[in-house]
């Protein structure tokens, strides 16, 4: 019978633990997140398990070439995944396929060069960012609704960046940002 009441006691006490560490880590550093539709193929496949690092962003600004998930502006109740193309303060032109980024450094703007992009990015639009606002863009650019069409993402809606990939074809990936030349 003491080794009964020991076995339950070790295992409520491993419980307790577990507990005390998953919750922090959860509500306070890492978030899941399942993908869900095509706006981020190739690089993201509808039914990806993602691990979202919610603390970097508390003490550095999202960058760019980063893929965040965010509230979607329209509902916040919903969330987007996508990429930051644009940075508060600049205008970011896309025409003839290209996207062409004006800030300080290039102030006759510059063509963002995207080697994970298999197609051209459609759309005609220039928009000049405000302070605290990204302009975000699906890797599936014919198939994202993004930026292009909805505007600029405030900061506060912006819940933190994709750290972790777990997909059945591709593994367990930790994830970094592209180096742009431009």
């Amino acid at each position: 019978m003491k080794g009964f009441f020991r076995t339950i006691v070790e295992t409520v006490e491993i419980f307790l633990i577990a507990i005390a560490i998953v919750i922090p880590i959860r509500y306070f550093l890492f978030q899941p997140f399942f993908v869900s539709g095509a706006s981020m193929e190739p690089n993201f496949q509808s039914g990806e398990y993602l691990l979202i690092d919610e603390i970097s962003y508390r003490f550095h600004e999202p960058e760019r070439g980063e893929v965040v998930v965010f509230h979607y502006p329209k509902d916040p109740s919903n969330f987007f995944i996508k990429r930051i193309i644009g940075l508060p303060g600049e205008t970011v032109e896309i025409k003839d396929g290209l996207i062409k980024i004006y800030n300080l450094n290039f102030p006759e703007g510059k063509v963002l060069k995207e080697p994970y992009i298999e197609e051209i990015t459609p759309g005609n639009i220039k928009i000049s960012l405000k302070k605290n606002e990204f302009f975000v863009l699906g890797d599936n650019r014919d198939h994202s609704s993004d930026s292009r069409s909805w505007g600029a993402v405030s900061r506060e809606y912006i819940t933190g960046r994709v750290w972790l990939s777990i997909s059945s074809v591709k593994g367990i990936q930790f994830l970094a940002s592209p180096n742009y030349q431009y």
